[in-house]
C-alpha cells in the first residue's frame, strides 16, 4: 500500500517557482469599461451612457505587483453638460476599480469623447439645430 506524502505548503515553496497569476488585457478592459459605464451612470442616472476600453498593460517582474495599465476609454455623454468633470469622474473610477480588481497601477487614464446625445436632436431626423 503507497502512502500519500503530505501536500507542500505555500510557505516552503521559493517565491520564484510559485508561478503568477497574469490578469489578461481584456480582463482589464473589461474592468475599466464597466468601471467607466458605471461612473457616468452614477453622475447623470437618466442619461444614455456607453463606454469601451482599450488598454494596454505594461508588465513588472516584482510579484507583490501584477504591472500597470494605461488605459483609453471611450464614452458616450449626454449633452449640454459638464463634458470635463464627467471625465474626471471617468479616469477616477477606473484607476480605481482597476486597482481593486485587478491590483494594477493605472498611471493614465485617456478619456476620448466618442459621441454626444443630445435631447433636442431625439425623434429628429438631420436637420439643423437653431
Amino acid at each position: 500500500m503507497a502512502t500519500a506524502s503530505p501536500p507542500t505548503a505555500a510557505a516552503d515553496v521559493p517565491a520564484g517557482e510559485r508561478g503568477a497569476t497574469r490578469i489578461a488585457d481584456r480582463v482589464v478592459a473589461k474592468i475599466a469599461a464597466r468601471a467607466a459605464r458605471e461612473a457616468l451612470r452614477a453622475k447623470s442616472p437618466h442619461d444614455h451612457t456607453d463606454a469601451h476600453a482599450t488598454v494596454s498593460v505594461h508588465r513588472r517582474e516584482d510579484l507583490a505587483h501584477f504591472g500597470e495599465a494605461r488605459v483609453r476609454i471611450a464614452v458616450e455623454l449626454g449633452y449640454p453638460s459638464d463634458i470635463g468633470a464627467q471625465c474626471g469622474v471617468v479616469r477616477r473610477r477606473v484607476t480605481e476599480r482597476v486597482g481593486e480588481l485587478a491590483n494594477m497601477t493605472v498611471p493614465e487614464v485617456a478619456v476620448e469623447v466618442e459621441r454626444l446625445h443630445s435631447p433636442l436632436l431625439e425623434g429628429r431626423g438631420r436637420e439643423r439645430v437653431r
